[in-house]
């Protein structure tokens, strides 16, 4: 079931997010949470996303603007490395409280915790008007990139935040998508380099296959996903990928997954 779940997300979300303002890591990782502990479903999820951005990079990589790259990518990459310590600093703690339903023994963990308002308050980010308005002057692209990659680290939320940077610097929509998705690469690599000496486990035997096949998906997603990037409106859908992510949020912050 996890299979099908998992890799149908990853098709879907990766072809909208090509063009959408929400990216593949901020829906596939509360899927990854159904069925992995948080830091592993978040380092899973960094994985895919980082495979389907190379796989972007290599449709529309020409478009990219490297000034934004330079101005924007480079402070990403040092933050994303502090995100990923401060994950791994959040799951050493103990739980923070436990209680039951039925025969049921639920935990609310710090890093559920931190992740689930995350994911809210990014929602919220994706979700209101007044926020999707939101934008930086070109001057404050390096800020951009700290704030993007410390979140992009610790939690998988880098994509808004970009969005927001990148969007005042004049691209054109391929320009647009060639930058976020080659700054993208730049911050997966570095928050995996930390997931993978703190939390090895993400790469035990039985977690390889989940990892191929939700990759070959999310590949086939983007494909499609670049066919129809002049024809798609995505506004209705950004709309109920919102709702649901709050929807999961509250269940994870919960500790009922």
């Amino acid at each position: 079931m996890e299979y099908i779940i998992i890799c149908s997300v990853a098709f879907i979300i990766s072809g909208l997010s090509l063009f959408s303002g929400f990216g593949l890591g901020t829906v596939l990782m509360p899927v990854f949470a159904i069925f992995f502990p948080v830091y592993i479903a978040i380092s899973l999820t960094a994985i895919v996303h980082l495979f389907n951005s190379m796989f972007k990079f290599l449709l529309l990589g020409k478009y990219a603007d490297k000034s934004a790259i330079i101005r924007f990518g480079l402070p990403a990459i040092f933050s994303a490395l502090l995100g990923a310590l401060a994950l791994f600093w959040l799951s050493s703690f103990k739980p923070l409280a436990s209680y039951r339903i039925s025969t049921y023994v639920f935990q609310i963990t710090s890093v559920k915790l931190v992740v689930s308002i995350l994911m809210i308050l990014f929602s919220l980010f994706e979700l209101l008007p007044r926020f999707q308005k939101i934008s930086f002057d070109k001057k404050y692209l390096p800020l951009g990139g700290i704030l993007s990659g410390f979140f992009g680290g610790l939690s998988g939320h880098q994509g808004a935040l970009r969005s927001a940077f990148l969007i005042k610097c004049g691209l054109t929509k391929e320009s647009f998508i060639a930058t976020g998705v080659t700054i993208g690469c730049l911050v997966d690599l570095s928050r995996i380099f930390i997931y993978n000496a703190s939390f090895p486990s993400i790469f035990k035997s039985n977690n390889i296959p989940i990892l191929a096949a939700a990759t070959i998906s999310a590949f086939i997603g983007a494909f499609i996903g670049n066919s129809l990037i002049k024809k798609v409106t995505i506004r209705m859908i950004q709309f109920v990928i919102a709702i649901m992510l709050i929807a999961i949020a509250i269940v994870l912050g919960a500790g009922i997954i």
